[in-house]
Parts: structure tokens; C-alpha cells; sequence
């Protein structure tokens, strides 16, 4: 038996000059949330096109529960469903029409698809807006069927490819909670996304890609303490004083100092290689030379870095999505 439900080696996909994956090297453990984090063009998409089938790789090696996705490609699609970034369901039929319907595709008598139907509506609450058009739904009701629409037979593995784009927080909380339902049942989930947080809440392991290969993989923690202890964050009393309390920091901490947008507020990461008894010790003495000279701090904070602390300190990238 697969003992991972992703393999690859090597994996490649040129576009005319460009790859768009460039020997991607990665192992998917069984029931799990795998985050796949990059920016838009890293080749997050192409990946997973490859891994369903939907595009043969130019190069390398992937297998899904040790089918190959080449050589045993409808074997592959028999395990797995996919969810992309926008909605697949049919907009002018109502929200139990596209699921009975697919249900009936899939192999489903009747009863069997609407009695399928009904239970998903109700886990996805979607219940009251059964019967109506899927085109009147809200962003996050038919994120919510499309994924409903994706588990009709629940798949071993389900691909989703930047869920909750342009959702607003409470549905993008309702499908994270749809997504751990889904892994506590036994689906491994292949989660792409741009959004780091989302990374962070999900996945028990990430692979940051960037520009078509892996730059840095393991678990949030692992990564947050690749890139140091941590980060300083001082709020002012005086926002007159900030200048020169971003001097003392700098010079103490030998570390680059950031304005927030809060007009009081600073952070500096505390160098890399620092354990987290040195970075408080270094921390503390920033603070002591605050006070001998005469800055009033009303706030400080010593926090783990961020997943986009990592993202920018290993990509080197100005702007990300957060």
C-alpha cells in the first residue's frame, strides 16, 4: 500500500521558453493538510494540473497512491476530485439540481443522489438555498458547493486550488472549517494558496514554491524558526519618539527596524540563529536602552515570526498577499 498520497520527482511542465515547474521533489503524507504556497506564477496550478491529470508532465515522475499519473492516469482520477479557483457548478440550476445531477453522473440512482444531495446541503448549510439558482448565491454559498459538488463521492485525495479567493473573513472561515471536516474523514487535501494565514491555519506541512521549484518545506514551525527567533513589536507612547527609538533598536538588535502603519508602532526581527532565551535577552536590553533614554514604551510584544516574515525572507519579494 502508498504509504504518502503524493509523489513526485523531478517534476517539470514547460510553456514555450517558460517552466513553469522546474523539478519539483514532493511527498504528500495520507490524511493531512499539504499547504502549497507561492505567489501568483510560482507554478502552484500547473502542479496540481499535473498531479489530476489534466496536463502531462515534460519531465519527471509523479505518482497518486503509487498510481502514476501518466501510465495509470483514469486510475489517478478515480482517487481524486478537484476544486479550483472559481466556482463549477451550473449557475442557472438550483443548488440540489447541480448536486443530484452530479450525483446521477457519478453513478448515483436517483434516490441515492438526493438523499446525497440533502445531506451535504445540510453539513454545508446550505439547506435554505437549496432551491434556489446558484447564481444567486453570495461568494462564500457557492465556494461552499462547489466543494459539496467535489465530495459527492468523497475522494481519497482533494485538490484545492486557492479556495477562498476574493472571499470575505466569515467565509473564508466556514470553508477552513469545511476543509478539517473533510481531512478528520480520512481525505488528504493538496491546498494551494496565495494567502499565508490560510497556510498557517491548514496545513500540518508547506512547500514554498517560487518561481516552478520548492525554496523551503516542513511545518509552519519549522519554517517560522528558519528564519529566526522571532520579531519585536513596540508601540510608543509619543509617535514624536519613534525616529529615535528606531536608532536604539536598530543599533541594539543589529537588525533592520520597520515602521507600522500604526503611527506609534515598530517591529524588528530579531537576527537569525538566535535561540528564544537570546532573543528575549536581546530584546530586554532594547528595551532598557529605550528607557535610559527617556522613550516611554506602553506596549511590547515578542512574537514567533509570520508565515510572511518566511515568505519574503526566503523569496526576497517586496509585495505579497497576506
Amino acid at each position: 500500500m502508498a504509504t504518502h498520497a503524493i509523489e513526485t520527482s523531478g517534476l517539470v511542465k514547460v510553456f514555450g521558453k517558460t517552466r513553469a515547474v522546474d523539478g519539483i521533489d514532493l511527498s504528500v503524507p495520507e490524511a493531512s493538510v499539504y499547504g502549497i504556497l507561492g505567489p501568483n506564477g510560482a507554478g502552484k496550478t500547473t502542479f496540481v494540473r499535473m498531479l489530476a491529470t489534466l496536463l502531462r508532465p515534460d519531465g519527471g515522475h509523479g505518482t497518486v497512491f503509487g498510481r502514476d499519473i501518466v501510465q495509470d492516469a483514469a486510475g489517478v482520477r478515480s482517487q481524486v476530485s478537484l476544486t479550483g479557483q472559481y466556482a463549477s457548478i451550473d449557475e442557472d440550476l438550483t443548488g440540489v439540481e447541480n448536486l443530484v445531477l452530479l450525483g446521477r453522473l457519478l453513478g448515483h440512482g436517483k434516490a441515492a443522489a438526493k438523499r446525497r444531495a440533502g445531506e451535504l446541503l445540510d453539513a454545508f448549510g446550505l439547506s435554505d438555498a437549496a432551491d434556489r439558482q446558484v447564481k444567486n448565491y453570495s461568494g462564500g454559498m457557492r465556494r461552499r458547493i462547489d466543494i459539496a459538488a467535489s465530495i459527492i463521492s468523497t475522494p481519497r485525495l482533494m485538490f484545492l486550488d486557492e479556495p477562498t479567493t476574493g472571499l470575505d473573513p466569515r467565509s473564508r472561515n466556514q470553508v477552513w472549517d469545511i476543509v478539517r471536516i473533510i481531512v478528520a474523514q480520512g481525505t488528504t487535501v493538496l491546498l494551494t494558496t496565495q494567502y499565508l494565514d490560510e497556510a498557517d491555519h491548514l496545513a500540518g506541512r508547506i512547500a514554498v514554491i517560487d518561481r516552478g521549484t520548492v525554496i523551503a518545506e516542513g511545518t509552519p514551525g519549522q519554517l517560522k524558526s528558519s528564519v529566526g527567533a522571532g520579531s519585536v513589536h513596540v508601540r510608543l507612547r509619543d509617535a514624536d519618539q519613534r525616529p529615535q527609538a528606531e536608532r536604539v533598536l536598530a543599533a541594539e538588535l543589529g537588525t533592520e527596524v520597520t515602521f507600522d502603519a500604526d503611527p506609534v508602532a515598530l517591529t524588528a526581527r530579531i537576527a537569525g540563529g538566535e535561540s528564544g532565551r537570546g532573543a528575549a535577552e536581546h530584546a530586554s536590553k532594547a528595551l532598557a536602552r529605550l528607557a535610559a533614554d527617556g522613550i516611554t514604551v506602553d506596549d511590547f510584544s515578542l512574537g514567533q515570526p509570520s508565515l510572511d516574515e518566511v515568505f519574503l525572507a526566503l523569496t526576497d519579494r517586496k509585495e505579497v498577499r497576506a
